[in-house]
């Protein structure tokens, strides 16, 4: 593997890693009804999945342009990948049950109205 594969499945796992961060402290705060740093978590996930996706579609479109027979399989690349994938799937799920939790806290505030 080049030094470069290398160093962008370093990025993807580093960025997706952080997404996961900000994924877990937003389910924190839903845990606290805390809607807003929820939310913020959430933005800041987002941002970091999106950067982790840019590198890995630059490196697959780096290798399109190049003879990728001539290239080895990269395990570090595919874990990269890996991650990314069930981060992205990660952030999907909690942003439904960050929203469900925002429904039923409203619901119990109409209730106690």
């Amino acid at each position: 593997m080049d030094d470069l594969l290398a160093q962008n499945a370093m990025k993807i796992i580093l960025f997706a890693g952080d997404a996961r961060v900000n994924c877990k402290n937003a389910l924190t705060a839903t845990e606290k009804n805390d809607f807003e740093k929820a939310t913020a978590e959430m933005k800041a996930a987002k941002k970091n999945i999106t950067e982790a996706h840019k590198v890995q579609t630059e490196a697959i479109q780096n290798e399109m342009g190049e003879d990728s027979k001539s290239k080895p399989h990269s395990l570090l690349f595919t874990h990269a990948q890996d991650t990314l994938m069930t981060i992205y799937s990660e952030i999907n799920i909690a942003n439904h049950l960050i929203k469900i939790a925002k429904q039923l806290d409203e619901r119990l505030k109409n209730i106690e109205k």
